[in-house]
């Protein structure tokens, strides 16, 4: 038998290599035939060209700094901007609803109702029945946004007076957006993935009484309204099928009234707008920072408009795309970048991770995910979404058939090698990578990462296989989320761009950890931002504002704490952080976020929070493991019949997940000292409802340390 097993073996790799040489004959002959349409075509030249200009150039160095700003011209929607005096938000949608007034502006999906579905394994689990996109014009936009406006004001809250919105992204919170902007409104912004209590000290800090939420999250504020004394109108944003038919367990003497109907009272009130001015306050954006309490950023009109003219010339949008929106409006990355959608004039159907796709959690089997139905062309993401769709193809792949493997790895080969000369290959897209790109509409062009930094794996197999152009940034609530982005022609992976058109950027030296503007082969340094999309500073922490900002050569500046090195071509690359850096016992000094980055593209790792003392002379870090590649490391160990809660307290599985880490980690050209030591296996999956991490899914390290504490020393303790 054992012969019989390994002369079908070798017929397989005999087959399999049989395969790989009629491919690359295949290839090979299909290149030499079509070489020279492509290279009339797609003019390869032209893109490598392209990637290697100069984004940025220095504009004053010293031995101790380095001042860099954009080589790039400002593009049509930027000089539109500046040419029709469009200094406010109020002002920029004000001028959409004319140019584009019959145009689709916000979309939401038709939910018909819920139904039971049976599943195999005999549970029952409730999915909508879902029915098409219903879509408002620009021209509707605005007449909402206006009366929402005056109806929030005929509730009794003022011009000047904040209001706060804690809400799930969807057309109505921007149409509520707008309608405080127009009114001259500060709005409060709160994640809606926060604690009772860091919600509860958003509200009392800014002193709000009209708070603004949605059915879903309602219910919340029967606890949240006892810890807010000042609070005395929740407006809500109904839900499709369900109705509030009872006020019963909310604070006494607390108004709550449906959103539809704050509109229709602004629709008869006789209030006159009170719009904004360019220095006054347009929202008050309370981070979920990775440390301590929730910062409230305070972000005036000027930094919103500065901020949409840097994201207009950095982010190629036209009027024929389409936008499917799903990351938090309560970040002002999200909120922007549907901004320049609606510059353009751009529609935006609105999303979430439930329904998004064809396999969403509440999607009926057989029936389409939104993005099927909506064929959105531009998207907006986070590196750990991007992280998860990787390892979602990997899986599939390795799940399919040895010859699929094989084609699927050549095909991936081939057109990453070509793509690398300028080319594009859209046979191999249509043959092979079709499937994949179906996940997301089939029409996907362009993804904007922001929020943390996209791993060089990550970015090339996304851009890849889902055929699309990803463009990365770099920014901050307290920038506006504006600093780098990506140049659209950039062919590299693991760079967020160069300084956008709007602010420039400082090097300057951090001698405690060894980085110089005088490094070579390039210069390195903290990052500091400097122009007019850098924030007033923190609401009410007049010593903290003090301690992260600064005026200096006409401009207001922000210190990041990030440690970049730029490169020839004025292009940034993130290497370090100020606050992750640990010095251990040896003398060594290890960058956590560094290490957790590249650990967090091992195929086991889901999430991994990487720790070290002073005192000890290695790392350990806590990890949130992929079930499905755990349960099939398992396998490959003899561990067999155990449920995934049994695996990751297993001390044979705990030291293999530790040989894989410290084999990726070589691989991944980490230091022996950098690669954890000891790890915990952790079964739960770090949200931020859970406090662990912030709503751009970037680790509360603090709170994490604290949660495992135990853990932390029972590692160091073994």
């Amino acid at each position: 038998m054992a012969g019989k097993d390994n002369n079908n073996m070798d017929m397989d790799g005999v087959g399999f290599s049989l395969a790989i040489g009629a491919l690359k004959a295949l290839a090979f002959v299909y290149d030499v035939l079509t070489f020279p349409v492509y290279i009339i075509l797609q003019r390869p030249w032209r893109l490598r060209q392209l990637s290697r200009t100069i984004k940025a150039k220095p504009i004053h160095d010293d031995i101790k700094s380095i001042t860099y700003r954009s080589t790039v011209q400002p593009k049509d929607h930027h000089i539109t901007l500046v040419r029709e005096k469009i200094d406010t938000m109020a002002k920029m949608f004000e001028y959409c609803s004319k140019k584009y007034p019959n145009k689709r502006c916000l979309g939401t999906r038709e939910i018909l109702a819920e139904e039971d579905e049976l599943q195999p394994n005999g549970r029952v689990f409730k999915k909508f029945v879902m029915g098409d996109y219903k879509w408002k014009t620009f021209s509707e936009v605005n007449i909402l946004a206006s009366n929402f406006g005056k109806g929030v004001r005929e509730l009794g809250n003022p011009a000047g007076k904040n209001v706060a919105i804690f809400a799930e992204t969807r057309a109505e919170w921007m149409i509520a957006a707008h309608g405080i902007f127009k009114q001259n409104i500060p709005l409060v912004t709160i994640y809606a993935t926060l604690g009772d209590d860091a919600i509860a000290h958003a509200i009392n800090e800014t002193e709000v009484s009209t708070i603004i939420t949605s059915y879903e999250l309602l219910s919340k504020f029967k606890n949240i309204l006892r810890m807010t004394p000042r609070v005395q109108t929740l407006i809500y944003m109904e839900d499709q099928l369900k109705g509030l038919e009872s006020a019963d367990g909310y604070k006494e003497g607390v108004q709550i009234i449906k959103f539809e109907d704050v509109i229709k009272q602004g629709a008869k009130s006789s209030i006159v707008a009170e719009p904004p001015k360019t220095d006054d306050i347009a929202i008050i954006m309370y981070t979920s920072g990775s440390t301590g309490v929730p910062k409230g950023v305070i972000l005036k009109q000027r930094n919103l408009i500065a901020t949409l003219k840097g994201f207009c010339d950095s982010t190629p949008i036209y009027e024929t795309d389409i936008m499917i929106g799903f990351l938090p409006l309560a970040h002002v990355f999200e909120l922007l970048v549907e901004s320049v959608c609606q510059f353009a004039g751009v529609p935006i159907g609105y999303s979430g991770p439930l329904t998004m796709t064809d396999f969403s959690n509440k999607i009926q089997k057989g029936t389409k995910g939104d993005a099927t139905v909506l064929c959105p062309t531009v998207l907006t993401s986070v590196p750990l979404i991007l992280d998860r769709i990787s390892k979602n193809i990997q899986e599939r792949v390795s799940k399919s058939g040895n010859l699929k493997k094989v084609i699927f790895k050549f095909a991936y080969e081939y057109k990453s090698a070509w793509k690398k000369r300028g080319y594009a290959t859209p046979l191999i897209d249509k043959l092979i990578f079709s499937p994949i790109t179906n996940l997301v509409g089939g029409n996907m062009r362009l993804m904007i990462a922001g929020g943390a930094p996209l791993s060089p794996e990550t970015h090339e197999q996304i851009s890849t296989c889902l055929c699309v152009t990803i463009i990365q940034g770099y920014g901050l609530t307290e920038t506006t989320s504006c600093a780098c982005v990506q140049d659209l022609y950039d062919m590299t992976f693991g760079r967020v761009g160069a300084p956008c058109t709007i602010c420039d950027i400082k090097l300057i030296s951090w001698e405690e950890g060894n980085y110089r503007v005088t490094d070579k082969p390039y210069p390195r340094g903290e990052i500091i931002i400097g122009g007019d999309n850098i924030s007033a500073g923190y609401y009410k922490l007049p010593e903290k504002t003090d301690e992260d900002f600064f005026e200096a050569d006409g401009k207001r500046w922000f210190r990041t704490g990030d440690i970049v090195e730029v490169h020839e071509d004025g292009v940034v690359k993130i290497i370090d952080r100020k606050k992750d850096l640990v010095k251990l016992q040896a003398g060594e000094y290890v960058s956590l976020g560094k290490v957790e980055a590249e650990l967090k593209t091992c195929p086991l790792v889901d999430n991994i929070c990487v720790y070290g003392e002073s005192s000890k002379d290695f790392c350990v870090a806590l990890v949130v493991p992929n079930q499905q590649n755990l349960e099939d490391l398992a396998a490959k160990k003899g561990v067999e019949n155990k449920s995934f809660e049994e695996l990751c307290v297993n001390p044979v599985i705990e030291k293999a997940v530790v040989k894989e880490l410290a084999e990726h980690g070589k691989k991944s050209k980490l230091a022996k000292f950098e690669i954890p030591a000891a790890i915990k296996l952790v079964t739960e999956v770090w949200s931020p409802d859970m406090g662990l991490v912030t709503a751009a899914f970037k680790l509360k390290r603090k709170d994490i340390q604290e949660r495992y504490k135990h853990e932390i020393n029972r590692m160091y303790a073994s």
